[in-house]
């Protein structure tokens, strides 16, 4: 499997997009929306089941019934809600992206199970979360798409873009070079090269953001950055690298709270 992910400003665009890549052939067990939960509106477009215990659908972690209904009577499978630490509430439309941001429990636990869970999450990069969170956090939606082969792949990129989305490699640099300025200059003031470890320092960074590192010392995530990461994990680059992101969640995460 091959993710292709868009970024969208206006979750309506996003909603279109999905809905674009349905119409095109797209099965809707591979085909995710993601979007802040920052209206009540979201939430209530989103049919509930008879079954469905009372007020549910408000709760975060709850799974919604039904399907979204899209524009052409299309439908894009479960919805659950999640509140994502570092993020804030999120509404999840698709097993894969439920099951990806942390909502998965609820979500495919009691609607389709852990082997329906495990099938649907399969090939989603787990590096890219945070990209996917921050877009979130930024009040941005995103639609993910899990493609059997390089031609689906670039066919749904085709629908993305045309849809107006900006591509989250596109969302990961510009992040990068938000950033890169100020930590050139921590690094040249330990005094180390930036221009020459860059690369190293910067996935170190990024390791720090990913789940299951995050709030742990490099020591403390030392079998998963073993298998990441195994030239460069013990490096003098990386490690700094890793304590900057590491602070950077930190910040990130209680900024989030504190919003709250």
């Amino acid at each position: 499997m091959k993710t292709v992910a868009g970024v969208f400003r206006q979750y309506q665009s996003a909603r279109d997009a999905a809905a674009a890549l349905l119409r095109a052939g797209f099965p809707s067990t591979q085909v995710t929306l993601l979007c802040p939960h920052s209206s009540e509106a979201e939430i209530h477009s989103v049919p509930v089941s008879e079954t469905e215990q009372p007020g549910m659908g408000e709760a975060m972690g709850g799974v919604l019934g039904g399907a979204l209904g899209l524009a052409g009577g299309f439908e894009l499978g479960i919805a659950a809600t999640a509140l994502i630490p570092g993020v804030g509430p999120v509404l999840a439309i698709g097993v894969a992206g439920a099951a990806l941001l942390g909502a998965g429990g609820a979500a495919a636990g009691a609607v389709l199970g852990k082997t329906a869970e495990e099938s649907t999450t399969e090939g989603l990069p787990a590096d890219e979360l945070f990209f996917y969170e921050d877009a979130l956090r930024q009040g941005r939606s995103v639609v993910i798409v899990l493609c059997s082969d390089v031609p689906n792949a670039e066919r749904a990129e085709e629908i993305l873009a045309e849809a107006g989305a900006e591509s989250l490699d596109a969302a990961r640099k510009a992040w990068w070079i938000g950033l890169r300025d100020d930590e050139a200059e921590h690094y040249r003031a330990l005094g180390h090269n930036f221009e020459a470890d860059q690369e190293v320092y910067r996935a170190g960074f990024e390791a720090a953001l990913r789940r299951e590192c995050r709030g742990q010392s490099v020591d403390e995530s030392t079998d998963c950055l073993k298998w990441w990461y195994p030239d460069t994990w013990d490096s003098k680059p990386f490690r700094l690298g890793y304590e900057r992101g590491r602070e950077y969640w930190n910040r990130q995460a209680g900024a989030a709270l504190h919003a709250r």
